[in-house]
């Protein structure tokens, strides 16, 4: 059988926490982790482990996850496999998603990063994630958007290769 998308690495998994505050410093001041950013509003955390951009643990205060999911593990893929991944997910009988859950048939933009990503659940309701990081500048402001809108703003400089 041929895989869906090939997967080149383990990119984020996500953990849940009692007290996000407690849990940020933790991370940070004892594990040394580097803060890739907060967002105080929705009671998460993002840490880069090792390398800026290679890979991230994210926090979530209990209850708070996207989705109303519990776990979440991120794949990264190339870039021209997560423009395929709708289409292919799709046709494997699994709906593609966006960031907020609903079915999508292009990847969406995590402008703070920047990343593109594709979400799926698996058949225990997992939600995954197909993730490839793009070498634009980080664009906080736009904050989550799909892939289509992310081009017309010409955001797009690593449109062909993170």
């Amino acid at each position: 059988m041929e895989n869906l998308i090939p997967i080149g690495d383990l990119f984020e998994a996500h953990l849940t926490v009692s007290q996000l505050d407690r849990a940020v410093a933790f991370y940070r001041d004892l594990l040394g982790l580097r803060v890739a950013r907060v967002f105080p509003e929705r009671r998460v955390a993002f840490f880069w482990i090792g390398v800026p951009g290679k890979a991230m643990l994210g926090l979530w205060e209990t209850g708070i996850m996207p989705m109303s999911i519990s776990l979440h593990v991120a794949f990264r893929v190339a870039i021209s496999d997560l423009h395929e991944a709708p289409a292919r997910l799709q046709k494997a009988g699994v709906q593609p998603r966006d960031f907020d859950g609903r079915p999508t048939e292009e990847p969406v933009v995590l402008a703070w990063m920047p990343a593109a990503s594709v979400f799926f659940h698996d058949p225990d309701n997992n939600l995954l994630e197909f993730i490839t990081m793009l070498t634009d500048s980080p664009r906080p402001d736009l904050g989550v958007l799909p892939w289509s809108d992310w081009v017309r703003r010409g955001e797009n400089q690593s449109a062909h290769g993170a």
